[in-house]
């Protein structure tokens, strides 16, 4: 049985004082705003480098290596806001992967977390033993993790520090077919188990605890407390955040998940190939009847996008919702979305978190006694 209170996150001897990573959001959604609070209140805040100098300087100002040079300045600027533990989530999808990579190595954030793809690859120039920046992959099942563990062990004699396991009920796009979305059998919950496994051998092997990380879903403090019991050793969570002071966002952005109902929150098909968890509104219903957007691509920043046949830019459409102009773009959100009822600032957020802990804690020891 757990304690009632939160216990703090191991990884690879950084302590986050909390067990709550953040989740990255792009673009532009969590930047130094939000993770140098998230950081400060005693989780790990985490920057999201998609498409952040697209953001900053307008895609028509776009160069080569801009992304790179912008991620640098929101790492530097979170850190002298904060002494807390920062992160960068870098998706592996995009097209500069390496030159974001390599600049978060750099500038020694304390953690890397690669999703959206399987990073099999490192640039020459990054010496995993070496490093001060710990590494985490995001993976949607124990088949990815134990993947991408065999290709750094057999290449980089390394393995990450970190895995996240992000379910079907996470915002943004998701690593499923949509088939599997609904599936029981994909939940979170059963996902947690085969990562585990996947990864026990290579803590021995490597002589160092891998922490798994629940993802996608997470709500709450009984959730957290949830998954803790099941093996986790800490949660990630990004939608509960959007609705925070911090958070980088515009205030008409956050309030499209204060207006959101149930229903609201629906499944699409992403111009980059993937479903993706969205909350409806006018933009993608014309999507949805077939409604091409007027676009333009300044450089191909994922791999995945087929620009000729993309019904709309989705890196200027999240531009466009980050920045509030909700006509041209939308808000990815997670399948909890609907719940935000109210903006509060991190730290009450914590706070909450921390209380809804406890109380689960009081209803788990109370049970035996009422059955």
């Amino acid at each position: 049985m757990l304690t009632e209170q939160l216990p703090p996150l191991q990884i690879n001897g950084l302590t986050v004082q909390k067990p709550i990573i953040q989740g990255g959001m792009g673009v532009g959604i969590s930047l130094a705003g939000l993770a140098s609070a998230v950081a400060d209140a005693g989780g790990m805040g985490v920057i999201s480098s998609v498409g952040i100098g697209f953001l900053k300087h307008g895609s028509q100002h776009f160069v080569r290596g801009l992304n790179a040079k912008v991620l640098r300045e929101e790492i530097r600027l979170a850190r002298s806001r904060t002494s807390g533990v920062l992160g960068v989530n870098i998706m592996v999808a995009i097209t500069d992967f390496e030159d974001q990579l390599e600049a978060a190595f750099q500038e020694e954030i304390d953690v890397v977390i690669m999703g959206a793809g399987l990073p099999l690859k490192m640039p020459k120039s990054i010496d995993l033993k070496t490093a001060h920046t710990r590494t985490a992959v995001i993976v949607s099942s124990g088949r990815a993790a134990g993947l991408i563990f065999r290709q750094w062990a057999k290449n980089f004699n390394h393995v990450p520090d970190m895995v996240i396991v992000e379910g079907p009920l996470a915002g943004g796009h998701l690593g499923f077919k949509r088939e599997q979305i609904e599936d029981p059998a994909f939940a979170l919950e059963n996902l947690i188990p085969d990562v585990l496994k996947a990864v026990e051998p290579y803590q021995w092997k490597f002589d160092k605890d891998i922490p798994v990380i629940a993802a996608g879903g997470i709500w709450d403090g009984a959730d957290i407390r949830r998954f803790l019991e099941m093996g986790a050793a800490g949660v990630q969570m990004g939608t509960r955040f959007v609705t925070t002071q911090e958070c980088d966002a515009s205030q008409t952005f956050k309030s499209t998940y204060i207006e959101a109902q149930p229903d609201d929150i629906t499944l699409i098909q992403s111009p980059v190939g993937l479903p993706g968890r969205a909350i409806r509104n006018h933009f993608l219903d014309e999507v949805s009847a077939g409604v091409r957007k007027p676009m333009s691509c300044p450089w191909h920043c994922l791999k995945t996008c087929n620009v000729t046949t993309s019904p709309y830019c989705i890196a200027h459409a999240l531009m466009n919702a980050q920045l509030g102009n909700m006509a041209e773009g939308y808000a990815f959100a997670g399948a909890n979305a609907w719940k935000a009822r109210e903006i509060v600032s991190v730290d009450t957020l914590f706070k909450a978190l921390a209380q809804e802990f406890y109380k689960s804690h009081e209803m788990a020891v109370m049970e035996p006694a009422l059955t």
